[in-house]
């Protein structure tokens, strides 16, 4: 039960180191060279402890502090004289290849002094590198052994075995050592007996005395002035009040945990304890401020109130959850108080698992309850007929059944555990365990609270919390809380900062290594470049292309052509600005393509035909086409494919290989010119010359014919049932195609109306082979004296002319 008490200590550890290791990655400087003869005399006596296997673990951890300091050494000095190592070498390759001593062309001898010179210059340079090369991976297999061995102890120590203490007879010595502390405690008492502390207690009332009031008077109203402010916020409609109620509701754990320190401060005032005893009051009172965030956690997760609960389940079952909670608090506070006041004197291990034995068995009956309240959990928004939210909803269910049934195994196994004697099991697994469900309880009062924020600062209210960024949120704050939950877990310090100096080195592809510096370098050069492409695009659509005589299909083509070119040249001066070497990754890049270009074969034929597009205009955004039996407009082309819009409005997708390989018809390509044809049909006896003159006029009388050339009527074809005529006029945009055509047919029946010109139809003759099986009677008697009822819907066509 130590690590509630030492978790956030050692978490600022981790905060403390992770900041520094960041300030050295960020520090650009020549490293110095290390101090070899220190480093043989460390890595001899640590190899000497790994082979002997001897050392406490403090010993270890010591140790292996220092090697690990060497070891960012060595890693530094793998740089020492970079860019005049550099430098040489591409004053070597200038020079060329050296030259076969058999060939007739010997090397000039003042080209070979050079070369000599600046290879023993490099010789020496490389000296210093090539040892902190070699050191570095030592160092680094030295770490890895220590942390082998602590590891190997770590496991070891989990089955440690005590005696049990069920066993009757450890009860009376565990007693014994327990008032053997608590006397220890009060006779540690500096100068009970002695006026002099009468004297300072004097001198130091009025400061107890005003501190003890505090104190009671935070502890006993401080939750209650807390719910009250609530209440008045609530009652007056404040804006943004689920974020006043988290902001007030913090003061229901200030509040209290100052009252705990002011009332610590008194008796610290009063001299009437002496260290030991101050220090057990000390964590006293951290351990209460402790169990006031835990509790106000579990108030936040099972809430009174249904909408500010984070877990709906009934009202009954979230306040038993409640009062298990606040038992488990109290539960770790006395059992971390039997602890301390043990330390303090030579108590058996025994006595202190007898001790706490109750206790533990308390809190792992409370989180067996709990589990199995978590255990049962169903969100009422799973019953939703959204599949997005009914997914989410599930997902949520299941990680909170899971950590459910995660309390009740270990809920149940724990008191078997202590039972038998195996209490460093059991601190290895319940408390890491509880912290797990506070640290998770707190990430989802956190990510409430922000939506809430996020809520009030959009506008959407409630309606925030179903939105993206409190996901977001919620991902962020449980990447922030992994390292304390490792912590928890028992990962050491060292564990964390080694993994983030790792992830600081980077790794290596070839012979470059690539760090996360350099992604970052990589993400804000491209991120410029790009914000740049697309101010720039901005600015010419808005500004430059419509000022000149450029049409818009021309427009767009530059546009996105400059889009493509800008993304294009900042991911290059990315991956330069970075220092990404990419020539190691030429072989595979250049085996990847092959694969690339049979399975993306059709989507790299889509974009080459994309650019094409854009290159030769032959359609452009507005265009009429018809291509693969759908006729509609442009609308956009992008990369891999282009949409266009039909005129019942769906849109069509057609890949941009179809627009290139295939057939288009573009109705308004280069102009918008486009011929009309109407055909029309007179009743036979009618003059044609008057037909003619009557269409021409029809025709000429649109505003949206062209005069030139002029409209035509033609007289095509003596047809079966009509003479038949053809409108042809070509239209100034083709676009009004419909609207012109529906309005010479108007016109077209009018004039025939008034001219008593008649549009004949197809006529038809039906002559009945056998009229007789009309007769109902007939065709009875027929039937009866079995004769073959002939088919009544066998009929002939006759000529148009005829009638029935």
């Amino acid at each position: 039960m130590v690590r509630f008490a030492r978790l956030f200590t050692r978490l600022a550890i981790v905060l403390c180191l992770a900041a520094g290791a960041a300030t050295a990655q960020d520090t650009t400087f020549e490293a110095a060279v290390p101090n070899f003869d220190r480093w043989e005399t460390l890595a001899r006596e640590a190899e000497s402890a790994i082979d002997q296997n001897h050392g406490t673990d403090e010993t270890l951890e010591a140790m292996r502090g220092r090697i690990a300091e060497f070891r960012g050494e060595f890693d530094d000095a793998r740089n020492i004289n970079a860019a005049r190592i550099k430098t040489l070498r591409e004053q070597i390759a200038a020079l060329g290849p050296v030259p076969d001593d058999a060939t007739a062309d010997a090397e000039p001898p003042d080209v070979a002094a050079q070369r000599k010179a600046l290879n023993d210059e490099l010789s020496g340079l490389l000296v210093p590198v090539q040892r902190a090369e070699t050191e570095f991976v030592r160092a680094n297999s030295l770490v890895g052994q220590i942390d082998t061995i602590l590891r190997e102890r770590q496991t070891r120590q989990l089955l440690t075995v005590t005696p049990s203490p069920l066993n009757p007879a450890h009860w009376q010595p565990a007693l014994v050592d327990l008032t053997t502390a608590l006397t220890a405690l009060r006779n540690e008492t500096p100068n009970s007996a002695n006026a002099r502390t009468w004297s300072s207690l004097r001198e130091n009332l009025p400061v107890v005395v005003l501190l003890s009031a505090l104190g009671l008077v935070l502890i006993l109203r401080g939750r209650f002035w807390a719910s009250m402010i609530v209440r008045s916020l609530q009652k007056y409609g404040a804006r943004g009040f689920g974020i006043w109620r988290f902001m007030v509701s913090l003061l229901r754990i200030f509040l209290p945990a100052s009252g705990l320190v002011a009332l610590a401060l008194a008796v610290i005032s009063s001299d009437v304890l002496g260290p030991k005893g101050e220090n057990i009051l000390l964590v006293i009172s951290f351990l209460g401020g402790i169990m006031l965030a835990v509790r106000w956690v579990s108030e936040r997760v099972f809430s009174r109130d249904d909408d500010e609960a984070l877990l709906l389940l009934s009202q009954d079952k979230r306040k038993e959850a409640r009062f298990h909670v606040s038992m488990i608090t109290v539960m770790i506070v006395i059992t971390e108080l039997i602890g301390q006041v043990l330390d303090t004197s030579d108590s058996a291990a025994v006595s202190r698992s007898v001790l706490v034995f109750p206790w533990l068995v308390v809190s792992s009956l409370m989180l067996y309850r709990i589990g199995v309240l978590l255990r049962g959990y169903v969100e009422p928004s799973a019953a939703t007929d959204d599949p997005l939210t009914e997914a989410r909803a599930s997902t949520f269910g299941r990680v909170v059944r899971g950590l459910g049934i995660g309390a009740v195994v270990i809920g149940a196994l724990s008191p078997v555990l202590l039972a038998a004697g195996y209490f460093k099991a059991v601190d290895a697994l319940m408390p890491p365990f509880i912290m797990t469900l506070v640290l998770l309880g707190l990430v989802m009062v956190l990510q409430r609270f922000l939506a809430e924020l996020y809520g009030a600062l959009t506008g959407q209210g409630e309606a925030a919390r179903d939105a993206l960024m409190p996901v977001l949120f919620g991902m962020i704050l449980l990447l922030l809380v992994l390292p304390v939950l490792a912590l928890v877990w028992g990962a050491r310090v060292t564990d964390l900062t080694e993994l983030w100096q790792a992830v600081g080195r980077g790794f290596a592809v070839g012979d470059s290594r690539i760090s996360p510096t350099d992604f970052l370098t990589f993400a804000v050069i491209f991120a410029i470049g790009y914000a740049l492409t697309r101010l720039v695009q901005s600015a010419l659509r808005s500004n430059v292309l419509p000022k000149t005589k450029i049409d818009i299909g021309g427009q767009n083509a530059i546009i996105s052509g400059l889009g493509y070119v800008g993304i294009f040249l900042a991911a290059l001066a990315a991956i330069t600005g970075a220092g990404i070497d990419l020539s190691s990754l030429a072989i595979v890049a250049g085996a990847l393509s092959v694969g690339i270009g049979f399975g993306l074969q059709n989507i790299v034929s889509n974009f080459v035909s994309g650019i094409i597009l854009l290159i030769e205009r032959p359609i452009s955004e507005g265009d009429w086409i018809e291509v693969g039996g759908q006729m509609g407009y442009v609308r956009d082309i992008s990369v891999r494919s282009t949409r266009i819009e039909t005129f019942d409005k769906t849109d069509v997708i057609v890949p941009n290989a179809d627009l290139v390989s295939g057939t288009v018809t573009n109705y308004t390509r280069g102009n918008t010119v486009g011929r009309l044809i109407v055909p029309v049909g007179v009743a036979y006896g009618t003059d044609t010359r008057r037909i003619d003159t009557l269409l021409r006029e029809i025709a000429e009388a649109q505003p949206m014919v062209l005069g030139t050339p002029a409209p035509n009527v033609l007289f095509l074809n003596f047809g079966a049932d009509a003479l038949e005529f053809e409108i042809r006029c070509f239209l100034r945009d083709v676009n009004w195609m419909m609207v012109v055509k529906n309005e010479i047919n108007h016109q077209i029946a009018e004039r025939f109306a008034k001219e008593g010109i008649e549009i004949p139809f197809a006529q038809r003759d039906l002559w009945l082979r056998n009229p007789e099986v009309l007769s109902p009677r007939k065709g009875a008697e027929n039937t009866r004296d079995g004769a073959k009822e002939p088919d009544p819907t066998a009929a002939k066509d006759k000529p148009d002319d005829t009638t029935a």
